[in-house]
């Protein structure tokens, strides 16, 4: 499942799964406990797809983030706990990610990056390929023959 449908809802702990839209906001399936709840849509929800982070130079999405994790870790949970001290999780997210920016990226940022990564993997959702580079490859077409003509 892409990160298209895995929300992050405002004073709710966790993620939560889109199951489908209504007219007056969303219902979801939270990944903890499987509990379906009715989101109004004036809640403050994330779609993780959505989501960046700050380096220096641009912003990193998520998914690619969470793929240099995944790197790091062999697909596995990460060698930090999300409840470590300051110190140990910006230098653990330095050794993911070596360019953040440590003035806009607060430890409580990745102390959520670190959860939500931990609860992809755990719920068997950490697929972070780039759902866009595989369509790109099915848009490429053969090339002509280039013969020169004299």
């Amino acid at each position: 499942m892409s990160l298209n449908k895995i929300l992050s809802i405002g004073g709710k702990p966790g993620l939560y799964r889109l199951i489908t839209q209504t007219r007056t906001g969303l219902v979801a399936q939270a990944l903890i406990d499987g509990k379906k709840i009715s989101v109004p849509i004036a809640n403050n929800i994330s779609v993780l797809s959505e989501i960046a982070i700050y380096t220096l130079e641009e912003e990193l999405p998520l998914r690619e983030v969470f793929q240099k994790i995944s790197e790091k870790e062999k697909g596995g949970k990460t060698a930090v706990t999300p409840k470590a001290d300051k110190l140990a999780l910006e230098e653990y997210f330095f050794e993911v990610l070596p360019d953040y920016d440590e003035d806009r990226v607060y430890p409580s940022d990745i102390k959520k990056v670190i959860q939500w990564y931990n609860l992809l993997v755990e719920h068997d959702l950490a697929d972070f390929s780039d759902p866009e580079a595989t369509a790109d490859v099915d848009s490429e077409t053969p090339e002509a023959d280039e013969t020169p003509k004299n």
